[in-house]
């Protein structure tokens, strides 16, 4: 199945390099260094590390938003010429094209994560760049796995691209949340117990986005190799779980 495989994962690459995906990142990293710009005229202390947190932030949701956007167009694209059809009709398990479509969305991912990182070299030190962005790719790998399990199921790219970045805001503040909650030290009543509880479940089943990409690896020291590594787990973990559901998904639909 790797003969399959491999050409799909090409295939799609190419339709990445050849898509306005990386004209929008090269714009992307235009404006955030012209915002670097700016904002080195206005700090007054500690410039260079506003910069970069700063910098991290906008890049680090712009390229969410690029790649979940880039997944589900790809595929709906491929809905509407009739391919994802034609692809299906070929002797192969449907599985197949699931997985050379998430490989080549994979590494179209990772590979827009370390051209979005390229703004922040004047401001970091290199192996702090070096470990934000192998995070933020491993980011964009769950965000690239959700897109194509929502617009699989979906169909649509509204309602596809709304699902996903729900998931990743829902994602990215979860731990704020759990923080707001546990903030009071009132026993509560029922009700506030209750949505604890249920705070603390959609907690357990999403991945930690707020604990991924973080600034401060940027600009005050390195993170543990345990952090990466769980950011690492955490992206395999998750990669496989939406697979598996977008696979059960797609034999569940009728072509």
């Amino acid at each position: 199945m790797i003969r399959v495989i491999l050409p799909l994962a090409r295939a799609t690459l190419l339709e990445a390099a050849r898509s306005r995906l990386l004209w929008l990142a090269a714009i992307l990293c235009v404006l955030c260094l012209g915002l670097a710009g700016f904002i080195q005229q206005v700090a007054i202390i500690e410039a260079p590390r506003i910069q970069a947190a700063i910098l991290a932030a906008i890049l680090r949701a712009a390229a969410a938003f690029l790649t979940a956007a880039f997944v589900t167009m790809s595929i709906v694209r491929e809905y509407d010429d009739k391919v994802f059809e034609l692809m299906l009709a070929q002797p192969w398990p449907r599985g197949v094209y699931l997985a050379g479509k998430f490989v080549g969305f994979s590494t179209a991912a990772v590979a827009l994560a370390v051209i979005v990182s390229l703004p922040l070299l004047p401001f970091v030190p290199l192996e702090r760049l070096g470990a934000w962005t192998l995070s933020l790719g491993c980011e964009l790998v769950i965000v690239a796995a959700m897109s194509l399990f929502c617009v699989i199921t979906l169909a649509q790219i509204v309602p596809a691209l709304a699902a996903v970045l729900g998931f990743y805001v829902l994602a990215r503040s979860i731990g704020a949340m759990q923080i707001i909650a546990a903030a009071s030290d009132a026993p509560g009543t029922w009700a506030e117990r209750a949505a604890d509880w249920v705070l603390r479940g959609i907690a357990l089943v999403l991945p930690r986005f707020d604990l991924m990409t973080r600034a401060d690896w940027l600009v005050v020291a390195l993170p543990a190799p345990a952090a990466l590594a769980g950011v690492v787990a955490q992206a395999a973990a998750y990669a496989v779980l939406l697979m598996a559901a977008a696979q059960f998904d797609l034999h569940r639909q009728n072509f």
